[in-house]
């Protein structure tokens, strides 16, 4: 098994208190772990000053893209393990890590993982989030800003990891729903002001209003098998129905001059 000291991990924070001991937890075999932090005002600080690994760098917050790229300059090892502060991984996840690592190809730039949502702390049989890269090669590339969220654009060769980052996010619904305008704000002028052919499908699925909120309805419940997850999988359709409702109210309001 390969030598995990070659892996950095990379976290963001912001008021994660919900969140941050399941991350840390997962995190265990890092010798450091680099946290980017952006004024936290909860208990996320003193939650991460008990682990002795994590190194908090304090920066304040312009954009995601900036905050993983000023952390990723930041660390020396050959690989760096970028997660958000909601992300859990799981002894499986680790023991890929290790196979991966040590059988890199030296032009094997970053690597994609897939995702599994969990909902009160238990995954959903399916997610609409979409495999990213988390595991990058140091200097083999560098994020950007994709409308509220971020990617990671490498400079060489990918490949896929088969088991799944969790997604497990416990903060409080409220904080959710006051995140949600300012997220939106950003998709819709993503959303607005990018000609239709750069668009991916489901981005170009989502200029048109109506169809994108019932689209994702019948995703969730259906074809990722929601409705066998009771409360939990009802929970996340509507969730996912009520962001895409607002985003197409507000790319009407946009197109008529609101």
């Amino acid at each position: 098994m390969a030598d995990l000291s070659q892996v950095t991990p990379l976290v963001i924070t912001y008021n994660e208190e919900p969140n941050i001991g399941r991350t840390l937890e997962g995190l265990r075999w890092a010798e450091r772990i680099l946290v980017i932090d952006s004024g936290s005002t909860d208990r996320t600080l003193e939650l991460l000053a008990a682990v002795p690994q994590v190194e908090v760098i304090h920066r304040p917050f312009d954009s995601f893209a900036e905050q993983c790229n000023f952390g990723l300059s930041l660390i020396h090892t050959p690989w760096i393990l970028s997660l958000d502060a909601d992300h859990r991984i799981t002894p499986a996840f680790q023991g890929e890590l290790a196979q991966l690592i040590a059988t890199a190809p030296a032009d094997l730039a970053a690597v994609v993982t897939p995702f599994r949502y969990l909902v009160a702390g238990k995954p959903l049989r399916g997610t609409l989030l979409p495999p990213r890269i988390n595991l990058m090669r140091r200097g083999g590339g560098h994020y950007e800003n994709d409308g509220h969220s971020h990617q990671f654009v490498p400079s060489g060769r990918t490949a896929t990891m088969r088991e799944p980052v969790l997604h497990d996010d416990r903060k409080p619904l409220s904080r959710w729903l006051a995140s949600q305008q300012r997220y939106l704000q950003q998709e819709t002028q993503k959303l607005y002001n990018t000609p239709r052919q750069q668009l991916g499908l489901n981005d170009a699925l989502r200029r048109t209003h109506v169809i994108a909120p019932f689209a994702v309805l019948a995703l969730c419940l259906i074809w990722h098998r929601g409705l066998l997850d009771g409360w939990r999988g009802w929970f996340y359709a509507f969730q996912r129905m009520y962001v895409e409702t607002l985003l197409s109210l507000m790319l009407w309001e946009a197109r008529h001059g609101g």
